[in-house]
């Protein structure tokens, strides 16, 4: 879609030096264009940010923006509420004109006062570009240049395939420093956790600009999000998955001997679980089949909001992008090999569309472990009820997708398989599958909270229901363009309905 609205024509007509953009992720009842990033305030200075992740602490910070800081915002987005910190942290200095030791400052205060996961990238008019992570590093982002007729390009992204796609090079992710050890002339990469990037026509400047807390990026990058040729916080996406495959292939040789059951051939769901499905084929020594084939004359789908609604939709999107191929199902114990279950719906047609075509027994193998809660971070993932893991052992699951087996990569191998590639990550954000999120201020009134905006009986009502302009019972301003329900939720996207999910809420 970028490339069809980006051609050559459109790009030659930019003007300047300096340039932000965000490729967004549709969310329900936000189909409204004043929500789409960058966003732009032109007080004070003129800054544009852009936004990937999720505030937990939004209204409290919609509060502040109202009673103390007297700017109004507009839309339901944190990304908003984000630049409004911002700006109102650089007003404060009160000065004409500032430099960069004010920008570091604002952004110091800015990481004390907001609570969740951000990758941020902003643009101050005249100045430079500025680039910054939240203190835990969550959410991703990098830098990269490249040599230009003076001097050089330099480029802020979530991943580097996007730097290498475009000429760039020497990815270095937001926040990684470097330090020597004394004793020789390695270098061993700490995290300098909470960095700040300021890139002007001069020069680049980094600072830590935070209080030291744990790095915790987001696993389930390397299980889902992330194109398998990027490298993220200095770990290849596409080894970590060829060792998920691998440490899976352990676990399904345990759990078939176990329960006495032998396969003929393994099947990667596309795309995402091919890299893993090929390993674990390979350990297992068993052949590796493309049983299902996409139809790229598809563009992509997104399955709409609601229980009945989705049923429908999943039906017609799985089977008008996949075809099953008969001849490496019929007769057949089939190992199915997907990145992760979420809501299982999904899942469940593609094992029917197996067993339509003469699949003798189904077998599913996931890189992930069972996905049990919700996401706060960014992920727009389902209620915990709506999740298919939620509440039922992996024999229920097995039974509610029409699996004749279900087995799950355990925690501690998936961790494993990603940190072997980078030591100095300790830890990881896990909190879908263990429902311990690395902020805190993560309770059970806010879980609530978040899952009644996202429920299905929610997004049937925000499909209903008409647009106007309110007045929140707080006495706060209402936001132009939010329905009259007062909820915005995420639309779940498509194959298993997880999406990058950057709007906040307040009831």
């Amino acid at each position: 879609m970028v490339r069809d609205v980006f051609d050559d024509k459109a790009l030659a007509r930019l003007i300047g030096g300096m340039g932000v953009g965000h490729v967004r992720y549709p969310t329900a009842g936000s189909s409204n264009h004043a929500e789409a990033q960058p966003f732009y305030v032109n007080s004070p200075y003129g800054i544009v940010l852009a936004h990937n992740g999720n505030l937990i602490d939004s209204a409290t910070l919609l509060q502040y923006m109202d009673a103390t800081a007297h700017r109004h915002i507009n839309t339901s987005s944190d990304s908003e509420l984000i630049l409004n910190i911002f700006a109102d942290n650089l007003q404060q200095t009160g000065k004409f004109r500032i430099n960069e030791e004010d920008i570091f400052t604002a952004i110091g205060g800015l990481m004390k006062q907001c609570k969740g996961a951000y990758a941020c990238v902003a643009m101050l008019a005249g100045f430079g570009i500025i680039a910054f992570r939240d203190p835990n590093g969550i959410r991703p982002v990098g830098m990269a240049s490249r040599k230009a007729a003076t001097g050089k390009d330099w480029l802020f992204a979530s991943e580097s395939i996007v730097a290498d796609a475009g000429g760039f090079s020497d990815w270095q992710d937001v926040n990684p420093g470097t330090s020597v050890h004394p004793h020789c002339r390695l270098k061993i990469p700490i995290h300098l956790i909470g960095e700040a990037i300021i890139i002007t026509r001069s020069k680049v400047s980094r600072r830590v600009v935070a209080e030291p807390v744990t790095f915790a990026p987001d696993i389930f990058e390397y299980v889902y999000f992330a194109r398998p040729d990027s490298v993220l916080d200095g770990v290849s996406v596409y080894r970590s998955r060829m060792a998920m495959g691998d440490a899976l292939a352990e676990e399904v040789r345990k759990v078939l001997s176990e329960n006495n059951l032998g396969v003929d051939v393994v099947i990667p769901v596309p795309d995402t679980s091919r890299v893993a499905a090929l390993n674990l084929a390979q350990r297992l020594q068993l052949p590796y089949r493309e049983g299902f084939i996409k139809n790229r004359y598809v563009g992509r789908t997104f399955i709409m909001p609601g229980q009945q609604i989705r049923h429908v939709s999943c039906l017609k999107n799985v089977r008008k992008k996949l075809n099953a191929m008969a001849l490496e199902f019929v007769g057949k114990n089939v190992l199915l090999v997907d990145d992760s279950i979420v809501r299982g719906t999904t899942s469940k047609e593609i094992i029917q569309m197996a067993k339509d075509v003469g699949a003798k027994k189904v077998v599913v193998a996931s890189c992930a472990p069972p996905i049990r809660y919700s996401n706060v971070y960014g992920i727009d993932m389902p209620s915990r009820a709506e999740l298919v893991a939620y509440g039922r052992t992996t024999e229920e699951i097995a039974e509610t997708i029409g699996a004749d087996l279900v087995i799950f990569q355990q925690l501690p191998d998936l961790i494993a398989s990603v940190r072997q590639f980078n030591p100095s990550i300790e830890t990881f954000d896990c909190s879908v599958f263990t429902g311990e999120y690395v902020t805190g201020s993560v309770d059970e009134a806010y879980l609530t909270h978040i899952e009644s905006l996202r429920a299905d009986h929610v997004k049937n009502k925000l499909a209903d229901s008409k647009v106007v302009e309110t007045k929140g019972a707080n006495g706060m301003n209402g936001y132009r363009g939010r329905p009259e329900t007062g909820l915005d939720a995420a639309v779940n996207g498509a194959d298993d309905t997880v999406g990058l999910h950057n709007t906040w809420n307040v009831s």
